[in-house]
């Protein structure tokens, strides 16, 4: 057995228990869970309580909302499409989706709404699975007119309140003009949230039914869904933004009665799963076993190494780059290193203790998961406080930092 199959060395394992309980001792994380598993060997830390009060304590099977860290896992519905060629990579996306045909694109960026021209060509399956068909969070133009348009007419965060129903979204997306030509730039999250929409129209299923059926319930995923039902409501800690000032634990969302409690009118793509330590290893797992789950094929091997592998040009690299080097001081470098696949991120160049080529994204209440090829190794760390301070960011940065140190 080579020494990529060897798990972690005990000592490493203590240093990352303390590392993290660290974390929660400081008061500035009120608890978490954690896994780390490599070479059949799987290890998981549950730290701190669920409310910053005390209470009950974090558990494996705590349910979290994973925010952005669902868009590896909701792509794999999309995958699942091309695979069994209901959806072509260049096949323009007018014929599911009207509101996108016959764009209008922004002269300049950051430019009046009104101030256009055509769309050189149509949005295609592959500008939207890559995050550049024109439209997007994009942290360099943050001051921009079409970023107020897009953020008044599709926003939905935890202070904006849910999201309309999916036809009534897209109808409002279409409205806007293209900020870039279809496929110049990577833009963040809003292509995600587009793709969700695409796979619920070519499937004719909502996207969780298609998601159940074909990746999740295969996997085992019982816990991950588009909200927590009643009977699994008291695993479900609140959701924190701590006061950027004072640091008080100010609640995003309450667990009953919360957002996360009902079913929502749009099933985002983007960010809309709950999910928990165990089902994300179960999935990141099969991304490692090249689609296979047992004896089970969930995506083909080729969908999956092109999830998992850069998808960006040069030029896009070094935008999407320059977008995150001006915001990795907030985040702790989350989303830094380069490329981008399907829904997730792949490191281009070494940044930090991860190794080239490791895939996974992060999310804004606390939540990140990766996987890497070189030391088959997945980590998940859960916690239940949002990105308004950077506390779980640096708990995010420490928990990877000291996992890789502990690959024995």
């Amino acid at each position: 057995m080579g020494t990529s199959n060897s798990g972690f060395s005990d000592a490493g394992l203590r240093r990352l228990r303390v590392v993290l309980a660290q974390h929660v001792e400081s008061k500035k994380i009120p608890g978490l869970v954690a896994l780390v598993s490599r070479g059949g060997r799987t290890h998981v830390e549950a730290i701190g309580t669920m409310r910053h009060d005390g209470g009950a304590p974090m558990r494996r099977d705590t349910i979290f909302r994973m925010a952005s860290t669902s868009k590896p896992v909701t792509m794999a519905a999309a995958m699942i499409l091309l695979d069994e060629c209901r959806l072509r990579l260049d096949d323009p996306v007018d014929q599911w989706l009207p509101e996108l045909a016959d764009r209008q694109v922004l002269k300049r960026p950051d430019g009046p709404l009104d101030d256009t021209v055509p769309a050189h060509r149509p949005i295609t399956v592959r500008d939207l699975l890559t995050s550049t068909f024109g439209l997007g969070v994009d942290f360099e133009s943050m001051a921009s007119p079409i970023r107020a348009a897009t953020f008044e007419r599709l926003d939905y965060s935890v202070a904006s309140g849910p999201a309309p129903e999916p036809d009534e979204w897209m109808r409002r997306l279409g409205e806007l003009p293209l900020q870039y030509q279809p496929g110049v730039r990577w833009q963040y999250d809003l292509s995600n949230e587009v793709v969700g929409v695409l796979v619920s129209r070519v499937t004719g299923q909502s996207l969780e039914t298609f998601l159940r059926t074909r990746i999740l319930d295969p996997l085992g995923m019982k816990d991950t869904a588009f909200h927590v039902p009643a009977d699994k409501i008291d695993r479900l800690p609140p959701l924190y933004g701590p006061d950027p000032q004072t640091g008080e634990f100010l609640v995003w969302d309450e667990a009953a009665g919360g957002r996360s409690s009902v079913p929502p009118a749009f099933q985002g793509a983007g960010g809309g799963l709950v999910s928990t330590a165990d089902d994300y290893h179960a999935y990141f797992q099969m991304l490692l076993n090249h689609g296979m789950h047992g004896s089970e094929r969930i995506l083909s091997r080729a969908a999956v190494e092109l999830m998992t592998t850069n998808r960006l040009s040069p030029e896009q690299l070094a935008a999407r780059e320059a977008m995150f080097s001006n915001v990795a001081h907030l985040s702790s470098g989350q989303g830094s290193n380069g490329g981008w696949g399907f829904g997730m991120a792949v490191r281009t160049y070494r940044g930090d203790y991860a190794p080239i080529g490791q895939f996974g994204w992060f999310g804004g209440t606390g939540t990140t998961a990766y996987a890497d090829r070189t030391n088959q190794l997945t980590g998940v760390l859960l916690t239940q406080v949002g990105l308004s301070t950077p506390d779980s960011p640096r708990a995010m940065n420490d928990f990877w930092t000291t996992l890789y140190q502990a690959i024995d």
